[in-house]
């Protein structure tokens, strides 16, 4: 019984490390970060003498709520005609087909270059959809929207003039929420990806490290995405394999804050998974993949550090995961062990690997929220971290078929034409899921594991991992609410 119960510790202790060396990577990029806004944004290059041919592709799988939106706004964007390709790559099997169709006929006849694309076969999903389009277009720039984006007018010419020097290989922009506060799950989304916009690729940028291409929102050389091999199909997250590739040949990007892209966040929680599934799975893919090739390159020891990190980042929900179910029975081992009290309090430390992530967050919260009152960043905060944990039991899933090399279908985020407060996700299509499927049923019971633990800690008059497990049976108790609700 000693055996297992300092094995729980020792794997406990481990957790916390790894979770710490990570938030404090998070902690490093947000001074650097800080100091990159605080010299403040390079000045935009000068338009070039000539304009280049640009291709705008966008990959559609049957969006009957928003692709209409898509096509409205691609054919405002605001660049010569005769170097101007949209290309519509349409996978749909439902209606979609044959709005594109009405959408294309209609902005042809007044003189857009405009091509609907079908493929024989949706293989390789999004990222066969690319590359089986750029074989039929010869843009020397590839820019990338997925349905729910709503580029403005001069996206093109503000991205454009970055590619001023022959080894700029992507630009990349910030994504803007169209329907931020459409309610807490959406509110909280956009709490996170802000972090990742602000901090992560400005810190990342500043630094001479890797970043990656988001999957839209930015372009591409299209020379880049031939000599790193193209668009590849073995994992989830095909912009980050391709990303890393180009940077591993080379290849410099450029992300620009200043530039916004508004899209549209998951306003379900089936949709939420469906896409943190994706981005969690290719992630482990992608460092499957990679790790080994980066720490092996020439490039710099803290450049391969955060690209460890970043290639890693979902792998922490592991961590978080195999901690919290740990951190219950470390309730009553602490009780039943006195002789190993002073080993046992690196159990109510837990805290310590997330106060990097405060420094973090807010600094993020500060950039996008200037003028609100700061005591509003506590709840958030804290409801932020509950609701993230709340999804470790999926995103652990999803982590692990990953690292095991389990091939699944990309399943897209269903976008339902949600702006602000208006509309609904009520009665639309592109539901997924039973209405009470295993894994769902799994984080009702782990609320209720987490809410048996802080009876314990109550009873045997043990503090200090109570507010962990307060965090996480309020996490998992939401995601199991808006699982439920958002299925009926």
């Amino acid at each position: 019984m000693l055996f297992l119960e300092v094995t729980l510790l020792v794997l406990y202790g481990f957790c916390l490390i790894f979770i710490l060396a990570f938030s404090v990577t998070q902690f490093r990029l947000t001074q650097m970060a800080r100091r990159a806004y605080a010299r403040g944004l390079p000045s935009e290059p000068p338009a070039p003498t000539s304009w280049p041919r640009v291709t705008v592709q966008l990959p559609i799988y049957n969006e009957v709520f928003v692709v209409e939106r898509l096509l409205d706004t691609c054919a405002l964007l605001d660049y010569p005609a005769d170097k101007l390709h949209l290309q519509v790559l349409d996978d749909s099997t439902d209606e979609t087909v044959g709005l594109i169709a009405a959408r294309v006929a209609h902005y042809r006849a007044r003189g857009l270059r405009i091509d609907h694309v079908r493929r024989p076969t949706r293989e390789g999903f999004k990222a066969g959809a690319l590359r089986y389009g750029l074989e039929l277009t010869n843009g020397e720039f590839i820019a990338i929207f997925d349905a729910d984006f709503v580029p403005e007018p001069d996206f093109l010419r503000r991205t454009i003039p970055y590619f001023d020097a022959p080894d700029v290989g992507v630009v990349q922009t910030r994504w803007g929420h169209l329907n931020e506060k459409y309610s807490m799950l959406t509110e909280l989304q956009a709490f996170g990806l802000n972090a990742h916009f602000y901090l992560e690729q400005v810190g990342r940028t500043s630094g001479g490290h890797f970043i990656n291409f988001n999957g839209t929102g930015g372009v591409w050389r299209r020379a880049c995405i031939e000599d790193a091999g193209g668009w590849h199909t073995d994992t989830l997250t095909e912009d980050l394999d391709l990303s890393y590739r180009a940077q591993l040949r080379g290849w410099r990007f450029r992300y620009l804050p200043q530039v916004v892209a508004p899209a549209e966040l998951p306003a379900a929680m089936d949709a939420l998974k469906s896409q943190q599934f994706r981005w969690t799975k290719g992630a482990a893919e992608t460092a499957r993949k990679h790790l080994g090739t980066v720490l092996r390159s020439n490039q710099t020891t803290a450049t391969k550090w955060h690209a460890a990190s970043h290639l890693l980042n979902s792998t922490v929900f592991v961590a978080i995961m195999l901690m919290a179910v740990i951190s219950v029975p470390l309730v009553f081992v602490r009780v039943d062990l006195p002789q190993l009290k002073p080993l046992l309090q690196l159990s109510s430390v837990f805290l310590l690997p997330y106060v990097p992530l405060v420094y973090y967050y807010y600094s993020s919260w500060r950039l996008d929220q200037p003028t609100t009152s700061g005591w509003w960043f506590t709840p958030k905060f804290l409801l932020f971290m509950s609701m993230s944990m709340g999804l470790t039991l999926h995103n652990t899933r999803a982590v692990l078929l990953g690292w095991f090399g389990k091939q699944s279908a990309f399943i897209r985020t269903p976008k339902l034409g949600l702006v602000n407060r208006q509309g609904t996700w009520r009665g639309r299509r592109y539901r997924t899921g039973s209405l009470l499927d295993g894994l769902t049923l799994s984080e009702g019971l782990l609320s209720l594991y987490f809410a048996f633990g802080i009876g314990a800690g109550l009873y045997l008059g043990d503090w200090g991992l109570i507010p962990f497990h307060l965090m996480l049976m309020a996490g998992y108790g939401l995601t199991f609410y808006y699982s439920m609700r958002h299925r009926k």
